[in-house]
């Protein structure tokens, strides 16, 4: 509703601009110019995607501001006359201020190209040598201009006073226009050396050689997909080898966690390939199976090794892909069999158990509070119906709606997996109707706690909606007492804490199959389509708690030596030629 009001003020401004520029009533036309402005600012921000939409009608925004100003010179015309002198040079003025922004455009393209066309992109590495320029300020760096088109609010508000006045604005938004582009000149300027591909990539190479990596941790996919690499860099900073990570999509980095870790992004397969100075390493570790990754294989001087993105019993962690890799690392003994059982032709010796050194930092105790917090993590829909093991769509909006009528009251800590909704929309749809239940929740225990209200006093419980990378699904792990969460590394993960957790049934299968299809749920309670086991997992009695330290072990290997002991000592292996 919010966004149809939006764009019903954003195209209705225009009628009657035109009938008050024919009646002439300037203060109206005035009133109204000065509300269209407002609308415009206000539309990309809270009726997404429609003024997009309005664009693909050829109802854009610059359509939309030449209307504006066609109809401010109306008004001039109506009140003043079209024969002055000065109604040609507010005509002229208008039609120029266009020139300006189209040359400003060109310009803020073309530093965009420039800098979008480097070879190679680095992060905690010294550049200097590059002398990569400062980035103009926001609005002259946007191309779109919207900042320039503004300006012609000076004319178009200044034909409510008259034809003198107008044009005077008119001569400063031109002057200030032209300064603006102008000012763009510097920047594209100095960053022309950067589309010397040679150049750049001889710079970089340079400092990559000085640094000397020994391990790569590999990483190519969309920006959501960011959580698989950025899980496992706090473990290579730890480790006593030089560490880099390679990436292959522009803007990555800026997804990743902030580490003090040297990384370099090359889309090029070519640049990649030829790129020498990641010769000196000895291994490269994988987190996904993604097509990109053979240019990475190619390189012969490099021992591959699989790690994967999280150890579960989803379908991921037994991909026949995996036989490309010198090596596949798995948590522990489950892994391992995972691989047995699916016959996908990866070879015993290959595989090896290194733990998951991730997963330390995950305490057995629960947050301590005067009522019980439930951590509901759904995974996604899967890259086809095969893998779908989503609870979101057909019993989220249920489990969620469940634990928010639950007495005693719990806690609802709602973390979707980050691809939810990448293929099948209606997942999304079911993610916001999660979202709207647990806002409506909070605005409902907002206004029982108004001094207005004499209802008596309830605990405070602020429940929680994660979308982002922060907080930390681990971090997560410890704020609650329960998971429910899907077929996924997520119940795998959660098994660290040795805490009780739920598995959804999405399949319907039978709970022998189930358990002996997903192993990682063999300590947990099972949730069937209609719920059931959800009132026995919250208020029941506890009694899996034994079977949940034996499959720890079973999922992760053993406590001693610990897993980050183990990481090491696999990587040291690839070192001694082992």
């Amino acid at each position: 509703m919010r966004r149809l009001i939006v764009i019903a003020a954003l195209l209705g401004c225009y009628p009657v601009l035109l009938v008050a520029a024919l009646w002439p009533a300037p203060v109206l036309f005035g009133a109204v110019a000065a509300a269209s402005y407002l609308v415009e600012y206000a539309a990309p921000r809270a009726a997404r995607p429609l003024p997009e939409l309005l664009a693909k009608v050829h109802l854009g925004i610059t359509l939309r501001f030449a209307a504006r100003e066609t109809m401010a010179l109306l008004l001039v015309a109506r009140t003043a006359g079209a024969e002055l002198p000065w109604f040609a040079a507010l005509a002229a003025g208008m039609l120029a201020i266009h020139a300006v922004r189209a040359l400003h455009t060109g310009l803020a393209l073309r530093l965009r190209q420039m800098l979008s066309r480097m070879p190679v992109t680095t992060r905690n590495l010294d550049v200097s040598g590059l002398r990569i320029p400062r980035m103009p300020p926001g609005p002259l760096r946007d191309a779109g201009s919207v900042a320039f088109l503004c300006l012609d609010a000076l004319p178009v508000l200044g034909s409510v006073l008259g034809v003198v006045p107008a044009t005077a604005g008119a001569a400063v938004a031109l002057a200030a226009g032209l300064a603006g582009a102008l000012a763009l000149i510097p920047y594209v300027r100095r960053a022309r050396p950067l589309t010397d591909r040679a150049r750049v990539l001889e710079v970089v190479g340079e400092q990559v050689e000085k640094y000397g990596p020994e391990v790569i941790l590999y990483f190519s996919g969309a920006t959501a997909a960011a959580y698989q690499a950025r899980m496992w860099l706090p473990t290579l900073e730890r480790l006593p080898r030089r560490a880099i990570v390679v990436l292959r999509e522009r803007g990555m980095a800026r997804h990743l966690e902030c580490t003090g870790l040297p990384m370099v992004c090359i889309p090029s397969s070519a640049d990649l390939m030829s790129f020498r100075a990641l010769a000196g390493a000895k291994l490269c570790l994988y987190v996904a199976n993604v097509g990109r990754n053979v240019h990475m294989l190619r390189i012969p001087t490099l021992r591959s090794a699989f790690l994967n993105h999280g150890d579960s019993d989803k379908e991921a962690s037994f991909n026949p892909f995996s036989r490309v890799y010198d090596e596949v690392w798995v948590a522990g003994p489950a892994g391992r069999d995972r691989y047995r059982r699916a016959k996908v032709g990866v070879r015993d010796e290959n595989i090896h158990e290194v733990g998951r050194p991730q997963l330390q930092g995950i305490s057995t105790e629960g947050p301590g509070l005067p009522y019980q917090t439930v951590l509901y993590a759904p995974t996604w829909e899967g890259w086809n119906d095969d893998l779908f093991h989503t609870s979101l769509i057909t019993m989220g909006p249920r489990i969620v709606r469940a634990l928010l009528d639950h007495r005693p009251p719990l806690r609802v800590i709602y973390k979707p997996h980050p691809l939810t909704g990448h293929r099948d929309k209606s997942a999304t749809r079911a993610h916001r109707k999660i979202v709207a239940m647990i806002e409506a929740a909070e605005l409902a225990k907002s206004k029982s706690r108004h001094p207005s209200t004499t209802a008596g006093a309830a605990p405070h419980i602020r429940h929680l909606v994660v979308t982002g990378p922060v907080p930390h699904l681990y971090d997560c792990f410890n704020d609650c007492d329960l998971l429910i969460s899907d077929i996924s590394s997520v119940v795998a993960d959660f098994l660290a804490s040795e805490k009780p957790y739920a598995v959804t049934n999405v399949a319907g299968l039978p709970e022998r199959a189930f358990h002996e299809r997903y192993p990682s749920t063999e300590a947990g309670v099972l949730l069937g389509a209609d719920l059931s086991g959800l009132a026995e997992f919250l208020d029941g009695e506890d009694t899996l708690a034994r079977a949940r330290v034996k499959l720890r072990s079973y999922l992760f290997g053993p406590e001693y030596p610990d897993a980050m002991t183990r990481f090491n000592a696999a990587v040291e292996r690839v070192f001694s030629g082992g």
